[in-house]
């Protein structure tokens, strides 16, 4: 696309009061009929999305998908979300760490729907949004809200589910420390609150996931994805279902999941094996993993019951559990 066509339509589009199908039918057929291919076009359209308050819903569906698409599948290898990419749309639909607004915020979630892999800063970003719309009643998630400010709905876990389905990483079948660390800090400032009982269930169950599954992932090199590019492209591996499974059946849903001959711990393995070394299931907690988890629940100075039925579940399925915890299984003795 010729910059000249792109800077004159864009700035005619930004003088309008709305912009209507038959604009948005313009951008289609002229200015991005080849899609979105460079970052300008992505940067153009994010402030003609900005700079116009009035907009059909023909409009939200375009930038949504015109964005998620540049950003999952224009840059090889197809489905991988680079760091470079995660920061640049950190950077550019948010204010102070927070998402500006609920279309924005739709480009992250089906950014990271559609994408097999990506950096966890990014999941951990979009479980932040989360948060601040739980703890401050602030953000696009917190509009609408009837709820108090500092209670977990059933609506702030079924956004939380989302996020965690979503691939965060390059092979990482587990929840990353970043987004643990998230899970946390919302269970600490709503311990007391009257939140929704699946709360409860969901934190229990990821921290138990982080800990007992693959740990301290590096992310791949670029060089490296780029070698993995048809593997990372075979859409056998659903990471949505083995995420699912996990998290439909109880606290067993953990253990249950990891353990299945058909999981994708399996499917990693028999593709590549050096690869899934570094990234194995494993029961065991070490020594970081425990002293991870005795600063985190004593962080506020406090034991949570939610923190009880996590502990307790680790003291009856982990097999090899660290000294160190011993303190803390002696609470749920």
């Amino acid at each position: 696309m010729g910059e000249l066509l792109l800077n004159n339509t864009m700035s005619a589009m930004a003088n309008k009061t709305k912009l209507m199908d038959g604009d948005v039918l313009q951008l289609r057929q002229t200015v991005f009929a080849d899609g979105v291919v460079q970052r300008r076009e992505a940067e153009a359209l994010f402030a003609l999305d900005r700079a116009v308050a009035d907009k059909s819903d023909s409009w939200v569906s375009f930038f949504v998908e015109a964005v998620t698409d540049y950003l999952v599948n224009v840059e090889a290898p197809k489905g991988y979300i680079s760091k470079d990419n995660a920061q640049w749309l950190i950077r550019t639909i948010s204010s102070d760490g927070v998402v500006d607004s609920l279309t924005e915020l739709e480009v992250l979630l089906r950014a990271m729907d559609k994408a097999k892999s990506m950096p966890p800063s990014l999941s951990a970003f979009a479980l932040s949004q989360v948060k601040h719309a739980v703890l401050e009643g602030e953000g696009p998630l917190a509009k609408g809200r009837s709820c108090v400010k500092g209670v977990v709905t059933a609506a702030d876990v079924a956004m939380l589910r989302r996020v965690l389905y979503s691939y965060s990483g390059v092979g990482a079948l587990s929840i990353s420390r970043d987004e643990a660390e998230v899970l946390f800090d919302i269970n600490d400032a709503t311990f007391d609150a009257d939140n929704d009982p699946s709360w409860s269930d969901l934190f229990s169950k990821a921290i138990a996931f982080s800990l007992m599954a693959a740990g301290g992932h590096v992310a791949e090199s670029r060089e490296k994805a780029l070698a993995r590019e048809e593997w990372l492209a075979d859409d056998s591996v659903n990471v949505g279902g083995f995420f699912s499974k996990m998290f439909a059946n109880g606290l067993s849903g953990v253990r249950d999941a990891l353990a299945a001959p058909n999981s994708l711990e399996a499917v990693y393995r028999a593709r590549n094996e050096t690869f899934e070394r570094d990234n194995r299931i494993a029961e065991r907690i070490d020594a970081e993993e425990a002293a991870w988890l005795i600063n985190r629940i004593g962080r506020d100075g406090k034991f949570h019951e939610n923190e009880l039925a996590l502990i307790a579940f680790l003291k009856a399925e982990s097999h090899h559990l660290h000294p160190s915890l011993k303190p803390l299984l002696d609470k749920v003795a």
